[in-house]
């Protein structure tokens, strides 16, 4: 099993792991820091270092272990490589990520919206609702509304819960436990905001900025109908 670093240090951007399986053009370390593609999020890109050689990694997904699949050769196993994360990627991803936690909550609050999904890029998102339809007008109070909350600063949190407790004592629509295959039995609980009273407490295992003051400017630019009282939103993040 890969040790996941990300998991406990979003902002880490480094680290040193052996490799402990080779496979064509792909590598499973003992450790990673590296985000395997899943929940929306995309996965990591970077470098694999040893030495004076380099390779590339191009993509990387979960499967029994995280593999990292590298351009050319990859190294051998017993390999001690050092991985360096496409830092503006990752950091891209963690804000859209945590911009869409806190839509998630807000659309639930103001317009009784659930999410049922997802999809985030370094530049832009989307997020599929139970709605019927949003206006213009929506959108604009959905902007102003957002950037309110993440002029708030707040906090943002992560902790491991066992999935029997989340069912019993968290609420179900806002943590979308459900969403979550059977198997998985210890969750991680992602926070925003005041630890008596978090705004949002979403079920995930993907990474985050540490306050929401680290977004940035949200904007709503559009909206479709994805069937039968099913909505996607799209919206981007401007940097300050």
């Amino acid at each position: 099993m890969t040790g996941a670093l990300y998991l406990d240090d979003s902002d880490r951007r480094s680290f040193e792991a052996t490799v402990e399986r080779a496979l064509d053009d792909r590598v499973a370390l003992d450790r990673t820091c590296f985000y395997p593609e899943g929940g929306g999020q995309p996965a990591d890109h970077g470098t694999l270092r040893a030495g004076d050689e380099e390779w590339h990694v191009t993509d990387v997904r979960k499967k029994d272990v995280v593999y990292h699949t590298v351009d050319g050769d990859p190294p051998a196993e017993g390999t001690t490589v050092e991985g360096v994360l496409d830092w503006d990627r990752r950091y891209a991803h963690m804000r859209y990520h945590t911009a869409q936690h806190l839509l998630s909550a807000l659309l639930l609050e103001e317009f009784d919206a659930r999410t049922t999904g997802n999809q985030l890029y370094a530049d832009r998102a989307r997020i599929d609702v139970e709605y019927d339809r949003f206006t213009d007008d929506d959108l604009r109070t959905v902007t102003e509304r957002m950037n309110d909350l993440i002029d708030r600063e707040m906090a943002v949190r992560w902790y491991e819960m066992d999935r029997e407790v989340a069912e019993r004592e968290l609420d179900t629509d806002r943590t979308r436990i459900d969403l979550l295959p059977d198997s998985i039995r210890e969750l991680r609980i992602v926070e925003i905001g005041p630890e008596d009273d978090p705004y949002d407490r979403t079920a995930c295992a993907g990474t985050h900025v540490a306050n929401t003051a680290e977004i940035g400017r949200f904007e709503a630019t559009g909206r479709e109908t994805k069937g039968s009282d099913e909505e996607r939103l799209s919206f981007v993040l401007h940097a300050e």
